[in-house]
């Protein structure tokens, strides 16, 4: 293994590194370093996050540096605020012990006149995203020209959030006789082709193999109904007391409601997503950074850029639809040399994309099992335990308080007290989880052909529940989260939900047995956007009932529900003919006569009505006659 100095890397770099823990390069830093303190040596450099590609990169660039000349020498662009902000923190590290160097982070959301200021200061580095970089460009502030060298840095993800025509713009304002490193996690279609147009005979240096994950990840998946996924995340996040880690969700909305479920159940836990403003983003952060908080929920989009050390998992609740995302969501994790976790919390709809994902990264999913109630109780116990063997005692501090504390327990023993302190923390895991069943694995047979009798939903409530039918669904704007404001709307104390299937006009929804007859009565006068809600306790046998015995729900072609008494087809019968039992195949109906519905020919049925004489002037707004003498009037249409 080489050293830094045999890389080439200054003294007073290798002084600053090293007072900051690096002893030895990396891998990336090994390959990349030697040949960017080189001249007019472009590279492509494939390698997750986490592997010391910011030192990479930052150290040759600041060793390039002529202190002398306060102009922009050195261009980076990243897709984020925080990694820019990241960035150009590591950098003023690194080139602590070189006196006058300017580094100057350049981003949306922040004060666009002190950073024009700043600029017209002098800077030697300019750290940027690339929106706020094109901004000052436009406004003839900041100058390009004196720039050698340029690094993309996670390059895939900026042209994933739109940013391609910002750094065509950009790299067009730049010497063509540049140094330009492109660092990327995966290798796309688009990445190889802004190395074609704007890279000159580039080196490819790959660390490990294009789109692989990180060895030191470990990919776990769970498969379960959708009913039961944030049961199963609870399990995941209990049964890892000391877990640090990032929860992905797809969208903003489940976001924001998995963060607020996980905080109302006690859970260290809050949102970071494209609808806070950025001083609620930085907040946020501040508080994960700092350990502050346990679990951060997040989009993808909000999350890019975040480089946070020691994550123990980032957990999927639910695949990504492309596999890069995947890749970097995974990235986050088992960084500098240590180990992760990466959790899938999946249906069975995504099976064919996790054998896709297990393709592109070359690692399989471990399938696993979620822990039981009693192996959760049993871990959290031992944390407890760990937590009172590893408590400082401050004896000046609490000398004044341990006679009256000392009177106060001295009617326990021993055993009675440690039990005592044990059960303080204990017995909340052990009340939720008391009587829970283990989470039902989801496989291709579960309930297939039922399933399909009911637009999708299983007839059968799981054990302790009910199953009800609402007359609601997404067509109606109806989720889950409207159902949950709907039951705190018009329903007292807690109502324990299980199981939801939503249909187009309609939904099924399962509720502790025990409070059914209080959801369906508190629901009775209830409204949804100016309709009236109907709520019934839902049939087990197909045909009982109407909210079972059709796919609609019992509705009408108008939305409304059937009438008593009208026959159902779908409910596995057929309405009674008036006119007798069909005949054989071929035979003529024998019985017309006995309807009481008049033949077409009394109800004064003729071919001639669809003459186009007639529709000629009815589109005149005349009126045709269709009297008696009118029909006689009329010559009859020739037979070709």
């Amino acid at each position: 293994m080489k050293t830094f100095e045999e890389l080439g890397v200054s003294a007073e770099i290798r002084q600053a590194i090293e007072e900051m823990g690096y002893a030895n390069p990396m891998p990336v830093q090994e390959e990349v370093i030697p040949y960017l303190l080189g001249e007019n040596n472009d590279v492509v450099a494939l390698a997750q996050t986490g592997t010391g590609k910011t030192a990479a990169f930052g150290l040759p660039l600041i060793q390039k540096i002529d202190v002398t000349k306060r102009v922009p020498q050195s261009l980076i662009l990243c897709p984020t605020r925080e990694l820019c902000l990241q960035i150009a923190g590591d950098l003023h590290d690194y080139s602590k012990y070189i006196d006058g160097l300017k580094v100057l982070p350049v981003y949306g959301g922040s004060s666009i006149d002190s950073q024009i200021r700043s600029l017209k200061r002098g800077v030697h580095i300019i750290v940027a995203t690339p929106g706020r970089l094109l901004d000052l460009m436009e406004r003839k502030t900041v100058s390009l020209s004196t720039v050698h060298s340029v690094v993309l840095d996670e390059a895939d993800e900026m042209l994933n959030m739109g940013f391609t025509d910002s750094i065509n713009a950009i790299l067009a304002d730049v010497p063509k006789d540049r140094n330009t490193l492109l660092f990327s996690a995966t290798m796309s279609p688009e990445i190889a082709r802004i190395s074609k147009n704007y890279l000159q005979d580039a080196k490819e240096i790959t660390i490990g193999r294009k789109n692989e994950g990180n060895n030191n990840v470990k990919h776990v998946a769970y498969m379960v109904h959708a009913k039961d996924k944030f049961e199963a995340l609870k399990r995941i996040v209990d049964c890892n007391p000391n877990i640090y880690g990032i929860i992905f969700c797809r969208t903003r909305k489940e976001t924001q409601e998995i963060a607020e479920k996980l905080m109302q159940q006690g859970y260290s836990a809050d949102s970071l997503h494209g609808e806070l403003s950025q001083a609620q983003r930085d907040a946020v952060m501040a508080k994960f950074r700092n350990h502050n908080l346990q679990l951060l929920v997040a989009t993808d989009v909000a999350a890019r850029g975040i480089d946070v050390d020691d994550l123990t998992h980032v957990i999927n609740y639910g695949l990504p639809d492309d596999t890069e995302s995947y890749t970097h969501r995974s990235g986050r994790t088992g960084r500098a040399g240590k180990t992760g976790t990466a959790v899938a919390i999946l249906n069975l709809r995504e099976k064919g994309k996790m054998r896709e994902i297990e393709r592109i990264i070359n690692t399989k999913f471990i399938m696993g099992e979620l822990p039981t109630a009693k192996e959760i109780c049993e871990k959290q116990l031992y944390k407890v335990i760990d937590e009172l063997e590893k408590v400082k005692v401050n004896e000046e501090e609490i000398e004044p308080f341990m006679t009256e504390i000392y009177r106060k327990l001295e009617w326990l023993s021993k055993e009675d007290l440690i039990k005592r302190m044990v059960s303080h923390e204990f017995n909340r895991f052990e009340e939720y989880y008391r009587g829970k069943g283990d989470i039902a694995v989801a496989t291709g047979n579960d309930s297939a052909r039922g399933d399909r009798r009911s637009g999708g939903s299983s007839r059968k409530a799981q054990a302790g529940f009910t199953r009800l039918f609402i007359n609601l669904g997404k067509m109606d704007g109806f989720y889950p989260a409207e159902l949950i404001s709907l039951l705190n709307n018009n329903t007292r104390g807690r109502v324990e939900l299980g199981r939801i299937d939503l249909m187009k006009n309609f939904s099924f929804f399962e509720v502790d047995e025990k409070e059914a007859q209080n959801v369906v009565n508190g629901l009775k006068r209830a409204n949804w956007n100016g309709r009236k809600v109907a709520v019934e306790v839902a049939s087990d046998e197909p045909g009982e009932g109407r909210s079972e015995g059709r796919r609609d729900g019992g509705r009408g072609r108008d939305g409304g529900f059937r009438r008593e008494g009208r026959p159902d087809r779908r409910a596995g019968g057929r309405p009674e003919r008036k006119g007798g039992d069909r005949p054989e195949r071929g035979g003529k109906r024998e019985d017309r006569a006995q309807s009481s519905k008049p033949s077409r020919e009394e109800r004064g049925y003729s071919k001639e009505r669809g003459k186009k004489e007639d529709w000629q002037q009815f589109f005149k707004g005349e009126t045709p006659d269709f009297s008696e003498e009118g029909w006689a009037k009329r010559k009859p249409r020739s037979k070709k």
